[in-house]
């Protein structure tokens, strides 16, 4: 996912609200998860630590790449990395990093299992 740094993002120190940049990272990621699991119940269960690197100013663009690391019986987790974006030199530089973890759900929030064909093409590595 791409998204551009607008003026509305910035914080108080002229930098992207590490919020927005939060919000942003959840949304790619959770697409990537209905994605691989072939399903729009996928919810946000846990976050790790997420340590900013590097500022991103307006006009920056902010690429969101992701990759499945585990999955478990109703569970996914994603390494995610975000990287500003120069668009005049085409250098990309990390500017943060995180796991995330999504749980399948049914209508009523409960846990319900990944469909097996998609835990078995994970099995054998043909996801990602």
């Amino acid at each position: 996912m791409t998204k551009v740094c607008m003026t509305k993002d910035i914080g108080v120190h002229g930098n992207l609200f590490g919020g927005i940049m939060l919000s942003w990272i959840d949304e790619a990621a959770v697409a990537m998860s209905n994605r691989i699991c072939k399903t729009p119940n996928m919810v946000t269960r846990k976050m790790t630590e997420i340590l900013f690197e590097r500022p991103v100013k307006v006009g920056y663009s902010i690429n969101i790449y992701g990759k499945p690391v585990t999955m478990g019986n109703t569970s996914l987790a994603l390494n995610i990395e975000a990287r500003r974006y120069n668009v005049y030199t085409e250098q990309e530089d990390v500017v943060c990093k995180t796991t995330i973890v999504f749980v399948r759900i049914d209508e009523d929030g409960n846990k319900i299992p990944i469909a097996g064909e998609v835990k078995r093409r994970f099995d054998e590595g043909k996801l990602g």
